[in-house]
């Protein structure tokens, strides 16, 4: 009689939790690394540089490992993240960082744990335990507390709108993403949505090929960075993340991105972190620890 074959067990919690940390200290660069190139390369450049390299590590990735499509029904919610997510969202916070500062803008960004909380809890059905509201409340005001502390006196007018525009869209992107993972990898729907983004972000080619030749070396690098690190990496190890735990504990992690930026802007850039930021970061610490023990 023939035997199945057992499941495979699932991964440890370490293990998510350290493909969750992954994607946090890589998206956190990010912001710093936005704020680099974006002296060279407007925002649209930025976005196709990014997702042309992220892409093209991606593919070469999921083809070597044979990967399996999603089923046909899936389609319209994987174009819908690739859309959101890695179109929309990279042209805003892109934009944004030409506005605002990369501390202000991780803060305001960070908005978006907050409504994927709202709407995991509503759309998915996930329910809103009391440690995920209290973890997102006090992560969210030691967010807003770096938010404040970093402000260089930029009036964050035009940049303040992008980012929330970027934070809503990466919630919604969130959500959408997360009935996916049931039937597809974490790598395959990365992949195809970041070719989807690419594609949306083809218009701007023209202007990328002409600002790369004058774009200095430091700009480029930065690019190809974001596009393998922060995104082909980061977004995978979410996805997988993801694909292990709930969208609103996963969302709360990510309150430890303001703390990280402003410490790489610090860095880089040779910003010293007032003690308000560093109040702020220990609350979102202390925010984010507690919303990840909610069951």
């Amino acid at each position: 009689m023939a035997t199945t074959a057992p499941a495979p067990a699932p991964p440890t919690q370490a293990l998510v939790l350290g493909a969750a940390l992954t994607t946090v200290v890589l998206w956190a660069s990010a912001f710093v690394g936005i704020r680099a190139a974006g002296k060279d390369l407007s925002a649209g450049s930025l976005t196709l540089a990014r997702l042309l390299v992220g892409t093209a590590a991606l593919a070469t990735l999921a083809i070597v490992r044979r990967e399996r499509l999603p089923p046909r029904a899936d389609v319209p919610r994987l174009l819908a993240v690739g859309v959101l997510w890695f179109g929309i969202y990279n042209l805003a916070l892109n934009e944004a960082e030409r506005h605002v500062d990369a501390g202000t803008a991780a803060m305001l960004v960070n908005v978006g744990p907050v409504l994927i909380a709202v709407l995991a809890g509503t759309v998915l059905k996930e329910g809103f335990p009391p440690t995920l509201v209290a973890g997102c409340a006090v992560a969210f005001a030691g967010a807003i507390l770096i938010g404040a502390a970093t402000s260089d006196g930029l009036t964050p007018s035009w940049g303040a709108v992008l980012c929330l525009v970027a934070a809503l869209t990466y919630a919604i992107a969130v959500v959408a993403q997360k009935p996916l993972l049931a039937t597809t990898s974490p790598l395959t729907i990365t992949t195809l949505a970041c070719a989807t983004g690419m594609v949306c972000c083809l218009p701007f080619a023209p202007q990328l090929a002409s600002e790369a030749q004058d774009a200095g070396t430091t700009a480029l690098v930065w690019s190809a960075y974001l596009g393998l690190f922060p995104t082909a990496i980061a977004f995978t190890t979410w996805a997988y993340a993801l694909s292990h735990t709930t969208a609103g504990r996963m969302g709360a992690t990510t309150y430890l991105v303001p703390p990280l930026a402003t410490l790489f802007g610090w860095a880089y850039f040779g910003e010293t972190p007032p003690g308000l930021a560093l109040a702020g970061g220990v609350l979102c610490l202390a925010g984010a620890a507690l919303a990840r023990r909610s069951r």
